[in-house]
């Protein structure tokens, strides 16, 4: 194995041609129109371009992937994680192109990838099940069902990828339809595929995982547990290792279940295993990622093994000649996404006009942009990660405290102001821990304000104006080929007009109104730029207050937009498939006749 093709973009593509590099291997990235000029890209030894800017005609496109590294004379594919890092069929077309692939079995993928399949599996080893079906369902009819047997509420949960998309919590029985639509809708956007399933939803649960890694001879190793509860709808925001607050028997228990399902279906390369645990001390096997996880850098800080470096060992057919590693110390993942928190997590695409990360000991920062760079709103909210370490969890903790102040950005909104919160909160940082999955939904207390820009940043420090440099470097494509060139400053219009890094743009508050709108308490306005995917209430529809009217997607989530009040829809224009921007009115709510 000599060079390998990495078939994902933003942060995870930087961590695999960082790892790439460290292993003495070359890196090709691939890359969507919008990503031209990426961190990535600029990394890679190598950057072809696949024509497209939506999933489905870039990072989802099969043929232009193999087409790509077949091109770029790879030997490997590393499929990252998200897109199609679990697409069997993406395995075996890259293994069927002589590639090597870089992740477990197509066979395997396929086994544990569908979580109805590994509901089974989990359950001939003897793993811990919380109620649920072993098929994928096919209309809200099964899902009825189920809930008449076991009772609400219940998870939809995606059966083909993960990372929280298309996954519902349903506690209404009027809910059900709709929330099987959105996960289905949000799975095939995501991953290609919308079959879902359905299991009962524990209340209250802690999720819990293992990081493990297999060999083609068999051998199964638990690197560590980890804690990711605190999510935000069902995606991670904040993971640690090992996991606070286990008994030796629960964590033998996670240990034990993880070897046997992963030895039952002949696993290689990494995978995690993720549970549940209920209040009460119940621990329900989840699921499988067959795949490289977000928070794997917490694993490696407490066990000093590189798991992507494994992986690319693995691949190439090391094996693996350690027992469990022992773990030391603790530490703590922040994924920094451009979302809102003072807004309900809203998504924030757009210019990162300041990037300023923390240093000092016990920092690590795993980042997929600079600064002014833009983060576009076709893909993941995710800028970075923070990561921080200590010899306990309470100098872990410190440690975030600090890291977290001196971090600091601007342009977009990030998430930071909420994690400020979380590292200073009672029920994250004292025994008992009392954070489960929908602890931000049902349980947070604090305050956090809605982001507003604060001024202007140019970002660029002490750098010497553009015009003062006599020569310029400018990005040209050569048949699909990303090229970098020098050129003398002015040497044609399009050295002129392509500096390396533009200057962002002054920015005069948030709001994105259309001209002559004025905006009331009956307005319904998109809060992001987004898709439109639902009209759920037409021009003449009476809704009460709260009530969806239409639904929009941006950054891989759904997001309702309600009625601000009760009365009757006028002015909707914007139909399914609509792009739509931050601020615009899309319909009003009138008075209903008396």
């Amino acid at each position: 194995m000599h060079k390998v093709m990495v078939a994902n973009r933003g942060e995870i593509a930087v961590r695999v041609i960082r790892a790439c590099r460290d292993s003495g291997l070359e890196s090709v990235a691939v890359y969507a129109d919008q990503d031209r000029d990426a961190l990535f890209v600029r990394l890679a030894d190598e950057a072809f371009a696949l024509g497209g800017t939506s999933p489905p005609t870039t990072y989802l496109a099969t043929e232009k992937l193999i087409a790509a590294a077949m091109r770029a004379g790879a030997d490997a594919v590393h499929p990252g994680y998200g897109f199609l890092a679990e697409n069997a069929g993406f395995a075996e077309a890259v293994i069927e192109a002589g590639l090597t692939w870089i992740g477990p079995p197509p066979k395997a993928i396929m086994e544990l990838g569908d979580k109805t399949v590994a509901r089974r599996t989990a359950a001939s080893v003897g793993a811990p099940l919380a109620p649920g079906l072993s098929h994928a369902v096919v209309d809200v009819a099964e899902i009825r069902s189920f809930v008449e047997e076991h009772g609400l509420p219940v998870l939809i949960k995606a059966a083909f990828g993960g990372g929280g998309r298309g996954m519902k919590v349903v506690r209404r029985l009027e809910d059900l339809e709709g929330a099987f639509e959105s996960a289905v809708r949000e799975s095939t956007a995501a991953f290609g595929r919308g079959e879902c399933f359905v299991e009962r939803f524990l209340e209250r649960a802690r999720h819990l995982e293992t990081q493990c890694l297999a060999d083609a001879a068999g051998t199964v190793v638990v690197l560590s547990t980890r804690d990711c509860s605190l999510q935000r709808r069902s995606q991670k925001l904040v993971e640690e290792a090992p996991a606070p607050f286990l008994s030796q028997e629960q964590e033998r228990t996670l240990y034990d279940a993880s070897k046997a399902i992963l030895s039952a279906c002949g696993y290689e390369n990494a995978g995690t295993c993720e549970f549940l645990l209920a209040p009460d001390g119940t621990i329900s096997f989840n699921e499988v990622n067959t795949r490289l996880q977000v928070e794997h850098p917490v694993t490696e800080l407490v066990t000093g093994i590189d798991v992507v470096a494994e992986q690319l060992r693995i691949a190439a057919g090391g094996l693996i000649d350690y027992a469990d590693p022992p773990r030391r110390g603790h530490a703590i993942e922040f994924r920094i996404n451009g979302e809102d928190a003072g807004s309900d997590f809203l998504p924030s695409p757009g210019r990162l006009s300041r990037w300023r990360p923390p240093l000092g000991p016990g920092v690590r920062v795993d980042a997929g942009y600079e600064e002014g760079e833009t983060l576009p709103g076709e893909f993941d909210s995710l800028l970075g990660k923070l990561v921080v370490y200590g010899k306990d969890r309470a100098a872990a903790l410190a440690c975030a405290r600090r890291a977290l102040s001196e971090f600091h950005t601007g342009g977009i909104a990030t998430v930071i102001p909420f994690h400020r919160a979380v590292v200073n909160h009672p029920d994250f940082c004292s025994e008992p821990f009392r954070v489960h999955t929908r602890w931000i939904e049902d349980d947070f207390d604090g305050v956090i304000e809605p982001y507003v820009e604060q001024g202007d940043s140019t970002g660029f420090g002490d750098e010497a104006p553009l015009e003062a440099s006599t020569r310029r470097s400018v990005v040209v494509e050569v048949d699909g080929r990303r090229v970098e060139v020098t050129l003398p400053t002015g040497f044609g219009e399009v050295a002129a007009a392509a500096p390396v890094r533009p200057v962002p743009l002054r920015r005069k508050g948030r709001s994105a109104v259309q001209p002559g709108d004025s905006p009331s308490g009956d307005a319904v306005l998109s809060p992001m730029q987004a898709t439109v995917v639902k009209i759920v209430h037409a021009n003449g529809d009476q809704v009460a207050l709260g009530d969806p009217v239409v639904q929009v997607e941006a950054m891989k989530m759904e997001q309702p937009l309600r009625a601000p009040k009760d009365g009757i829809v006028q002015g909707l224009t914007v139909e399914v498939g609509d792009q739509v921007q931050r601020g615009q009115v899309l319909c009003r709510i009138a008075e209903a006749a008396t």
